[in-house]
């Protein structure tokens, strides 16, 4: 057995790690992965056991019911804070005054309750809820099919979880460590794209071959400038549109090639959005002096048209039912409608309070609607609460993206910078990309990767931009488009497969660079 300085001593290559604490934790992952004997016989061998001292003795006094010897157990604990002492407490006195109560003995459980609980100081409550239990058992949760045995463990599981280390150590905290190491590395690492299991041999680092850089697929169907591009979201399907008034659903293969699936001819004027609906089984298109419509997916068909006697419709969005829909206007006396399926009006926003809007999006929690208002107005709505708020910028907006977790977006600015503010609004200054060209052009960005971690954007200079969210500049700068980009999209489930549409009539598919590939493999 190791002497008392060797457990004392400290180990790993900083001299940072204690070694008696490194080994009780070894010891509890070996019992939570179910290794018992090798667990047992570290202890033995190691002197060091996952359970504290006072822990074990805690749980023989719960065990054998020494009530006045747990209480003393607890108030011996340092650095224990009041308020968790008292709760602790209140615990040992409220199974204590169960097994009076249970062997018919009142009057000792009111005694407890009296002289012991009463000088806590726990929620009112709670004390109450105790004293009506000496009249009527089940209004302190009582379970009179359960024996004391049972009711002692779980007394025991519920002390667990209040006391803090060393006295009881948190679980599996050995996992835990070694994902926040984990986490760290992945976190730092600026190409990390891949909801793959982290190998614990070597430092984590990824390379270039995470993320698209390299066009892998040319799609030339349209007959003039393609001006956005959308996956849906089970990324199985990839939807467009042109200002050759049409709009086409593209299929993504299981080996992730696209092929034409629909055409969507009806419009009358250059369709500039599109959007799918959260069950993807619906496409709404509009443009700039243009309708909405609605497209059923399957069928490539026309369902509904909406605003043929409202005013232009100028963006779109989905709730998440997939039930209503809103929409944009330009018209600053009806900037906002709200409606179902079938074209009736649910809601509208009028008048001064809300200007002209260029731009909007419902987050998809469908918690907030989010606004361009004004050109340099982000306007902030919670359905919930019923309250808005508006975040400022200095310089136009062009566009704005939403990530999938509700928590971000991120705006187009012609100031040839791209902001990511928190939906929340507490932010009080964004954090800022630059490094494409936009002028008043509508480029379009949007988040994408693993978790949502970077930025994509077309830009005015033909290329494709990618930021790693962390950081400022660009990682990667993508070549090949001849004229400007001015959508990109990200697929959702292929965190290595991005979209860009541009004014040469051509939408370019990305991905890994097939030689960085061919390297790895």
């Amino acid at each position: 057995m190791p002497s008392d300085d060797t457990n004392n001593s400290l180990i790993g290559p900083k001299s940072l790690i204690k070694r008696h604490e490194f080994v009780r934790l070894i010891i509890q992952a070996l019992y939570a992965l179910g290794y018992t004997k090798s667990a047992s016989l570290l202890e033995s061998e190691s002197g060091c056991s996952h359970k504290s001292v006072e822990l074990v003795t805690l749980e023989s006094d719960v065990v054998n019911a020494n009530w006045d010897c747990c209480i003393d157990a607890i108030n011996k604990f340092d650095d224990l804070p009041e308020k968790i002492r008292n709760s602790a407490l209140f615990l040992v006195f409220k199974q204590w005054v169960f097994e009076f109560l249970s062997c018919g003995d009142d009057k000792s459980a009111l005694g407890i309750l009296r002289k012991r609980v009463s000088e806590l100081e726990v929620d009112e409550e709670k004390v109450h809820k105790l004293a009506l239990g000496i009249v009527k058992l089940e209004e302190i949760g009582w379970e009179g099919n359960e024996g004391d045995e049972n009711l002692r463990c779980r007394l025991l599981v519920e002390l667990e979880k209040l006391l803090p280390p060393p006295i009881m150590l948190p679980e599996r905290r050995l996992e835990h460590l070694v994902e926040v190491a984990i986490s760290a590395q992945t976190g730092a690492c600026i190409y990390h794209n891949s909801g793959d299991a982290i190998s614990l041999y070597e430092d984590h680092c990824c390379g270039r071959d995470q993320i698209p850089i390299e066009t892998v697929q040319i799609l030339k169907d349209h007959e003039n400038e393609v001006w956005f591009v959308q996956f849906s979201n089970n990324g199985k399907y990839l939807a467009s549109s042109s200002s050759d008034c049409s709009a086409i659903i593209w299929k993504v293969s299981e080996e992730g090639v696209l092929s034409l699936k629909h055409t969507l001819h009806s419009h009358q004027n250059p369709v500039s959005f599109v959007s799918w609906s959260p069950d993807d089984t619906m496409l709404l298109t509009c443009g700039n002096g243009e309708v909405l419509k609605l497209w059923d997916v399957e069928m490539g068909t026309c369902k509904h048209t909406f605003g043929e006697k409202s005013p232009i419709v100028s963006s779109c969005a989905w709730f998440p039912d997939s039930k209503r829909l809103v929409c944009g206007s330009s018209d600053p006396d009806k900037c906002i409608y709200m409606w179902d399926l079938d074209g009736k009006e649910l809601e509208a926003w009028r008048g001064v309070r809300v200007p002209k809007v260029s731009d909007l999006a419902v987050t998809p929690d469908g918690e907030h609607l989010i606004s361009i208002c004004s050109e340099k107005d982000i306007r902030i709505y919670n359905f919930g609460t019923k309250t808005e708020w508006v975040v400022k910028e200095e310089h136009a907006i062009t566009s704005l993206s939403v990530s999938r977790d509700s928590e971000f977006l991120i705006v187009n600015l012609n100031s040839q910078e791209i902001h990511l503010w928190d939906v929340a609004g507490t932010w009080e200054k964004p954090l800022k990309y630059a490094g494409h060209k936009q002028g008043k052009y509508v480029i379009r960005s949007c988040f994408g990767g693993l978790n949502g971690m970077f930025i994509a954007s077309g830009s005015e200079n033909s290329q494709v931009y990618i930021w790693n969210q962390q950081y400022s500049k660009p990682i990667e700068v993508l070549p090949g488009h001849s004229m400007t980009v001015n959508c990109v999209s990200w697929n959702p489930t292929r965190p290595q497969m991005l979209a860009s549409a541009s004014d040469d009539q051509t939408i370019r598919i990305w991905g890994p660079s097939s030689e960085m590939t061919k390297k790895k493999v």
